[in-house]
């Protein structure tokens, strides 16, 4: 018996742990200046959610299928509701 790897990983790889040092180490290096701006001009209130979205972008980054994922969503073509529209929908019950 095995049990599920943590975070989604279907590999040998380590996970990214959620550190500055390691999300910018994950990330392509055209990516890595602007994490590293807007870590920079992040506050005490803002800088965890900065922190949450580089280091999704990153496994995003890694993930053999991330660019296929990434220009679906950007045409239009992935499967599902994008969020904008389920919010909207929340909002008007």
């Amino acid at each position: 018996m095995s049990a599920a790897p943590m975070h989604g990983h279907h590999d040998d790889r380590q996970p990214i742990a959620r550190t500055q040092d390691a999300v910018a180490a994950a990330l392509p290096p055209a990516q890595r200046m602007e994490f590293y701006r807007e870590m920079g001009e992040a506050d005490d209130e803002t800088i965890g959610g900065v922190l949450r979205r580089w280091w999704l972008r990153a496994n995003l980054y890694r993930d053999p299928e991330g660019d296929r994922i990434h220009a679906a969503i950007q045409d239009g073509t992935a499967p599902g509701v994008p969020a904008s529209t389920v919010l909207r929908r929340l909002g008007a019950q």
